[in-house]
């Protein structure tokens, strides 16, 4: 289950990687509680959402182009840098009562430009840390310390916020980036960058579309992910309603609902890790991908916390068995030229179409109800997905 934790440069990587998104889920928790504080609006948490991932939708191209041209790690470096200040700018402003609803969208639009090219590199560089024997290991246990993170961090931010304030968890998420940072500093990557002076960013850009353009199973899965993200994992910026309206569970309830979809979803990134690289990934693919879909429209439907808890272990543990495979998939199928920009086309569905899947959901929050939101999100996801697995058969092969 943890072969590729015994190679040091990933090993270190790894641990580093993990104190910094247990320390980026307390902000994302504060941050929402925040904004749902200052407005007492559902639609503003979606658009926060939007404008946190808009960026990600404009340049992760870009983004990826950069992962195939320059030093990953220096890259890391630079966007790890970039985020832990902004952290501490929102952390000061929050502190001295100086915070508004338009400065954390400022700071939402930053810190998704800098996901643009942070994302790419960091997906891809998994492949230079690990052989390809343990690819599938390490990307099951980057998505154990994801999701580990998902179920520590909100679960922290609960207490966290009840206890040292909202600031005090902005300032421990800024702190938190330092051990990425040194773990950045410490290591070695084996990639030697390209040097593509011949031809334009643009022109690469293209380059790399078209091997997922030409490639229908990696056009497939790649839609997959889009779905998912523009309809499917959106229902996360509305947890702070779903919270507060229909389960009246405050804050702290807040950190257990999102920590329930995190215990989940490191379920399956251990599963995953165990099995290594098994057959019949198409197959295990197109169940989670369903199973997804159907918690998603059970949770809408959650009036009992504890039957809302129930039902996003489920919702956390098909999305990562999903994706994980997905991301997997691709990077088996990809050579090591193209790698950087495959992963931000992955990057491009999953987390630039979140910013339309947010601001879609909080303007059908608005109208229709929080529950209704999540539910028409999750009847077209398993509309999609059953559409896929009877129209292309072939995905069940891989």
């Amino acid at each position: 289950m943890f072969a590729s934790l015994k190679i040091r440069n990933f090993r270190i990587y790894w641990l580093g990687m993990f104190v910094s998104l247990i320390g980026s889920w307390i902000q994302i928790v504060a941050q929402s509680w925040l904004v749902f504080d200052l407005t007492n609006s559902s639609f503003l948490l979606g658009f926060v959402g939007f404008l946190g991932s808009i960026p990600v939708f404009i340049f992760s191209l870009f983004g990826g182009v950069f992962a195939d041209r320059l030093d990953k790690r220096k890259i890391l470096i630079i966007t790890q840098s970039a985020f832990m200040v902004l952290a501490f700018l929102l952390a000061l402003l929050t502190q001295f009562k100086l915070i508004t609803p338009n400065q954390i969208m400022v700071i939402a639009v930053l810190n998704g430009i800098v996901m643009a090219f942070d994302a790419p590199s960091r997906q891809s560089v998994v492949a230079d840390l690990v052989d390809k024997e343990h690819l599938l290991n390490a990307i099951a246990l980057n998505s154990a310390a994801f999701n580990s993170s998902r179920m520590i961090g909100p679960a922290l931010a609960g207490v966290f916020v009840a206890s040292i304030g909202m600031s005090g968890c902005f300032y421990i998420n800024g702190i938190s980036f330092l051990a990425v940072i040194l773990a950045l500093l410490w290591i070695k990557i084996n990639h030697e960058p390209r040097n593509a002076a011949s031809s334009s960013a643009f022109q690469e850009l293209k380059d790399g579309l078209k091997v997922i353009k030409n490639n229908r199973t990696m056009l497939i899965l790649v839609s997959m992910v889009g779905i998912s993200s523009l309809f499917g994992i959106s229902y996360t910026i509305l947890m702070p309603v779903f919270a507060s309206q229909i389960l009246h569970v405050g804050v702290k309830g807040l950190g257990v609902l999102m920590s329930s979809s995190g215990i989940g979803a490191l379920a399956a990134a251990l599963m995953l890790a165990a099995l290594g690289d098994f057959k019949y990934k198409g197959k295990f693919l197109s169940f989670a991908s369903i199973i997804f879909s159907l918690s998603v429209i059970l949770f809408s439907l959650s009036k009992s916390y504890l039957f809302a808890i129930f039902t996003l272990v489920f919702v956390g543990w098909a999305a990562v068995t999903a994706i994980a495979l997905i991301n997997t998939i691709l990077q088996t199928m990809v050579s090591d030229e193209y790698r950087g920009r495959v992963m931000s086309g992955f990057m491009f569905t999953f987390a630039g179409f979140m910013p339309f899947g947010n601001l879609l959901s909080g303007i059908l929050s608005e109208h229709l109800g929080v529950s209704a939101a999540i539910m028409i999100g999750g009847i077209i996801c398993a509309i999609f997905f059953t559409g896929i697995i009877i129209l292309y058969p072939q995905i069940r092969k891989i």
